[in-house]
């Protein structure tokens, strides 16, 4: 996966990039053109509102998403989540602004355009699932196969390969409402991932799904992606989900982002307090690796930690091998050492 990139202000620039969402602005309301001057003169969103009668659901939003990867964006009911994520197959047209794929702006698209990205390029799985309620699973999976004019033996071939793969089979006849919410969303996703996408968007697809289904689904994910390698859009509220799935996170406030990087930096650099917030209360152990805080002294012992090992798996090996400190090795280089008052302190930071 993609994942050399730095931050310059607020836009982050990075190498491979698939998706580059610039200078976005949505302004919901009558006159959304004419407010667009207020909004980028300064005025508040609260007398946006009061005074003229529109709302600023995006503002200024600037994002470089890499191929291969799983973009989380991220933040609290109203941040404009959703908003930002249906611009990328134009479900919802912008005030202003720009959505590059693979360097073509999809916001100037003729509708044919449009419409082929849908089929081909750029796929969307739900969160309330949207499966055709008198449709059988197969016939499910199979639809969007049909609008891209398969024959009918790879749709059959194709429909039957995913729904083995997610554990459906057997289910192959039953309806959406004889399937539980978990079976459900295994027939969403595979049905996107049926038409062979570039491109996934996930908009909260598993936040209606009880704990232990959700956490089901999102093993299911990433061992997919692990082979597929798709381009991932997933939007959720949930940090914990956030961290298990992101190889970069970008996190909105009232439409504004407000910080973006990947999970370490999230958690170990948070920018406000309105972060600070949504991190407080992570397990730091079982998110941070020792390469992110490593020290120059060398280590008092000959022992060796790979740099992507966790806090909580590095303190341990430290206490099984009875040390108090151990020297990183990232590739074939020895690159810091961490200590068991290190660690410690890194769980224990508030």
């Amino acid at each position: 996966m993609v994942k050399d990139y730095k931050s310059i202000g607020r836009i982050t620039i990075v190498t491979n990039t698939k998706i580059e969402i610039k200078d976005l602005y949505k302004i919901f309301g009558p006159n959304p053109a004419v407010m667009l001057n207020k909004v980028k003169a300064g005025i508040s969103k609260e007398e946006l509102l009061e005074k003229y009668n529109h709302t600023v659901g995006l503002q200024d939003i600037n994002i470089g998403i890499p191929a291969c990867g799983i973009q989380v964006v991220m933040g609290l009911s109203g941040a404009g989540k959703s908003t930002l994520i249906r611009h990328i197959n134009r479900l919802i047209e912008p005030t202003s602004g720009k959505i590059i794929v693979d360097g073509e702006d999809v916001l100037a698209m003729q509708q044919k355009e449009l419409t082929n990205f849908r089929r081909f390029k750029a796929s969307m799985v739900f969160q309330k699932f949207s499966l055709f309620p008198h449709r059988t699973v197969t016939e499910n999976v199979a639809y969007g196969l049909k609008i891209q004019s398969k024959s009918k033996d790879e749709i059959t071939n194709i429909s039957s390969e995913w729904i083995e793969r997610v554990g459906l089979g057997g289910f192959e006849n039953h309806y959406p409402a004889q399937l539980s919410g978990g079976m459900q969303q295994r027939v969403g996703l595979i049905r996107a991932l049926a038409t062979n996408p570039d491109i996934l968007l996930m908009d909260e697809a598993f936040s209606a799904l009880d704990p232990l289904i959700r956490s089901d689904m999102q093993n299911i994910l990433l061992e997919l992606q692990k082979e597929l390698n798709k381009t991932i859009v997933f939007i959720t509220h949930d940090l914990d989900e956030a961290l298990k799935l992101g190889d970069n996170i970008v996190i909105l406030r009232g439409g504004e982002m407000v910080q973006q990087g990947n999970p370490q930096e999230i958690i170990l650099k948070p920018i406000d307090d309105y972060v600070t917030d949504f991190t407080k209360d992570i397990n730091r152990g079982k998110i941070i690796q020792v390469k992110h805080i490593i020290e120059k002294e060398p280590a008092s012992s000959d022992f060796v930690i790979d740099a992507n090992t966790t806090v909580e798996e590095a303190i341990e090996k430290l206490v099984n091998a009875d040390i108090s400190s151990a020297s990183v090795k990232e590739k074939s280089s020895i690159i810091g050492s961490i200590t068991t008052k290190n660690l410690v302190s890194v769980i224990s930071r508030r």
